[in-house]
């Protein structure tokens, strides 16, 4: 069930404890993408996927980001916050990482044990 996507925007679905919510997306999938992430910025509307990832982190960044881990199937295997500059530590079951600012998960009712679907827009 492997999943590949490109660089572009869409729209993240999120099953979780409210119910569906869906959001604003950027994937990240191409190696310059995500290694420029959310760096430079100041903010994001919605989410922002890193595919494929099992890491991230905030060195240079200028807020706080909500991080949550995906599996191969697009649950969430961990959701955590990470102030600027620090790094988090590899996920073993994680192919995917979504990047949003601190709070916007726990708003959408994203938690470990979520679904997500990723709907792009070329």
């Amino acid at each position: 069930m492997g999943r590949r996507w490109r660089d572009g925007r869409g729209k993240l679905v999120v099953q979780g404890a409210r119910g569906a919510v869906a959001v604003p997306l950027e994937v990240a999938a191409s190696y310059g993408a995500r290694t420029k992430g959310l760096l430079g910025r100041d903010g994001i509307d919605g989410a922002m996927l890193l595919s494929p990832a099992s890491s991230v982190h905030t060195f240079r960044m200028r807020f706080p980001i909500d991080v949550a881990y995906l599996d191969r199937q697009l649950t969430v295997v961990a959701v955590h916050t990470m102030e600027p500059g620090r790094l988090g530590l590899p996920r073993l079951r994680s192919r995917h990482v979504l990047e949003a600012e601190a709070g916007a998960m726990a708003e959408w009712g994203l938690g470990a044990g979520a679904r997500v679907t990723v709907e792009t827009t070329t």
